[in-house]
């Protein structure tokens, strides 16, 4: 089987097609409780926000948690997350945008840091899985970058070509992602990172999805 002729985007899942940046300000700010930390304001949290998220967590402790601090915060959150999430939804416009990118005859996937086992019910219960590929979701511990995920999801996409694909994401993280295969991205500003702090890896930056799209589309055919 040859290459796609168009362009593939890989999508990621929190903060960019699911727009859940409520629930993890609040499940963020219940784990900082367990350390006595002061709660962030989601202007603060997309200020200092960064993975891996034991570095996000020195940050603000100006020492990197230990591992049973960092074990305490990861199952909080978790916890907490799984009860605000069932009050999220998809960002504006979701589904219509991954239509269109079908009916185009173009591929799309998912992949996030999320856990597989969880996020493979959610995608599907928002009737959107078959416009995907596939749909990955983190195996093994919390905590690490996507660098490694991305080969391995690009390894198992039969005739994708990593030069003809985008990666559309909320955090910085994706992008140096995208640049481990050799694919590009673009960032968008509605989950965990501010503007400022994404317009500093040098991809390009917007402000909607249906933006992230256009500006796919035109990275692809540069390439």
């Amino acid at each position: 089987m040859g290459k796609h002729r168009d362009a593939h985007i890989v999508w990621d899942w929190n903060g960019t097609l699911f727009h859940d940046v409520d629930a993890v300000i609040g499940a963020t700010n219940a784990a900082f409780a367990e350390l006595g930390l002061e709660p962030l304001t989601l202007e603060r949290y997309r200020e200092l926000y960064c993975v891996p998220v034991p570095k996000f967590y020195e940050r603000l402790l100006g020492r990197l948690p230990s591992q049973a601090e960092w074990e305490l915060m990861d199952t909080v959150f978790h916890r907490h997350y799984t009860e605000h999430r069932v009050r999220c939804g998809l960002a504006e416009g979701v589904v219509e945008l991954l239509s269109e990118w079908a009916s185009a005859g173009r591929s799309q996937s998912i992949l996030s840091m999320y856990g597989h086992e969880e996020l493979v019910p959610l995608v599907r219960g928002f009737g959107i899985e078959p416009h995907f590929l596939r749909v990955d979701g983190r195996t093994g511990p919390s905590g690490g970058s996507k660098a490694e995920h991305m080969v391995r999801h690009l390894g198992a996409l039969t005739g994708v070509d990593p030069a003809r694909t985008v990666v559309i994401g909320d955090a910085a993280d994706d992008a140096l992602a995208a640049r481990h295969v050799g694919a590009r991205a673009v960032l968008y500003t509605g989950g965990s990172h501010g503007r400022s702090s994404l317009e500093a890896v040098g991809v390009p930056v917007v402000d909607t999805l249906r933006e992230a799209v256009v500006e796919a589309e035109r990275l692809a055919a540069a390439a």
